[in-house]
């Protein structure tokens, strides 16, 4: 090698060295923020499925474990004919109200897909009604009827017949996935709604809007 060639390789490599350090160091003056990592990677880290409670066995002891709903605090036990237990591919599990707050958790933890979700029937005997795989529901979408969290109510039935029964009368019967697709439509005007609502209601309770952490 000449003394040309020497200087050039000798010159570059020190060049991408200190730039590599340069890099690194910066990397460590980062924030969690600014670090590049993928956006998976972040919010698995600092997302909100970080929240949720790993549980395997979710259907045990399920008003104990989620009583409120975490996105509205509605008590689930009273809401049990519209409630929904959201069991994640990582074990975490999520109860909510109804198919209204379900689908705020689905669009909310999008890197940990649903294994398992389930409904109360709300065709079952009892004031508690139990719980049931959505795969196998039908869904009664009534205009008619307010639901949870939702001017149309979509309530799921474990009996295809008495879904059929309560929508004889105007409503109209869906799978999961079109009543889902129902919710996420409804979502703009009911959140609207809900706000509206639940500002009124502050304002008679003397409450404060919650203040930023």
């Amino acid at each position: 090698m000449n003394r040309r060639d020497f200087l050039l390789t000798t010159t570059t490599g020190a060049a991408f060295a200190s730039l590599g350090a340069a890099a690194a160091h910066a990397e460590m003056a980062m924030s969690p923020g600014e670090k590049p990592v993928s956006p998976m990677q972040w919010t698995d880290e600092n997302g909100l499925t970080r929240f949720l409670k790993h549980d395997t066995d979710p259907l045990n002891d399920e008003f104990a474990k989620y009583p409120r709903c975490p996105y509205c605090g509605m008590m689930r036990q009273m809401y049990s004919h519209s409630r929904h237990l959201i069991v994640y591919g990582n074990d975490t599990v999520d109860g909510t109200c109804s198919l209204h707050c379900a689908a705020i958790s689905l669009s909310l933890n999008m890197d940990a897909g649903p294994k398992a979700i389930y409904a109360g029937d709300a065709g079952a005997e009892g004031e508690v009604k139990p719980l049931a795989d959505t795969a196998a529901m039908t869904y009664v979408i009534d205009p008619a009827k307010p639901g949870t969290m939702t001017a149309v109510s979509k309530w799921a039935y474990a009996d295809a017949a008495k879904a059929e029964e309560a929508a004889s009368k105007g409503a109209k019967t869906a799978t999961f996935e079109e009543a889902l697709t129902l919710a996420y439509l409804d979502m703009a005007k009911d959140t609207l709604a809900i706000r509206k609502r639940r500002g009124e209601k502050r304002k008679q309770m003397g409450m404060e809007m919650p203040s930023g952490n």
